[in-house]
């Protein structure tokens, strides 16, 4: 029996807890892959969305701060924007030789982690946002976390679509996450778990 192909991924780490090597996403960050890895990010309000091909065994993860760019000629194509964190993880996938028709999307995130955001919040948004994407593009949403007060982590095998997801316990003011969130809206303004997505 051959021995696995070494993983080559720029950035990939083993991870004990998972027995696997993985790369951890940041915000605005995605990343395609065909190796035998996972990809792995902490969400609060941000949507991660896991696209894969079953049939060419190649995934992908993005994870996104807000829906889409500013209006106007002067948008900011970068992937911290959903808009445009999709159409690069779409695209990256294609020239991995995913096909647009075999691909399937689990998604998570759109946590409303932050106090003191209650009309429309940022997390309820990004999540209303990746949804209507993935049905306007004709993408079947086999798996979601969405929504809620938790944050969680995500870590998503390429090859073949397992995820896993951790909530986190609601977070205090105090929190990595919460401060790094405010963070990200401060820089920038200058569901229950369906399918075959397992809690860990």
């Amino acid at each position: 029996m051959a021995a696995a192909a070494p993983v080559t991924e720029a950035g990939s780490y083993w991870d004990a807890e998972l027995s696997t090597h993985a790369v951890r996403l940041l915000p605005a960050d995605y990343r395609v892959s065909g190796e035998p890895l996972a990809l792995v990010t902490l969400l609060g309000s941000c949507v991660a969305a896991c696209l894969y091909d079953p049939a060419v065994g190649v995934g992908g993860m993005n994870h996104f701060l807000l829906p889409g760019g500013h209006a106007g000629s002067g948008e900011d194509p970068s992937a911290r924007y959903g808009v445009h964190a999709m159409e690069l993880l779409v695209n990256a996938l294609l020239k991995r030789g995913a096909r647009r028709q075999r691909l399937q999307a689990k998604v998570f995130g759109g946590g409303n982690v932050l106090s003191g955001f209650h009309l429309d919040p940022v997390g309820t948004r990004n999540a209303r946002f990746v949804l209507q994407y993935l049905a306007a593009e004709g993408i079947p949403v086999v798996a979601q976390d969405l929504d809620g007060i938790q944050a969680r982590k995500v870590c998503f095998f390429v090859q073949t679509g397992r995820t896993l997801v951790k909530r986190l316990p609601p977070t205090r003011g105090d929190d990595e996450i919460v401060r790094a969130e405010r963070a990200y809206l401060g820089n920038l303004s200058r569901a229950p778990v369906a399918g075959s997505v397992e809690l860990f």
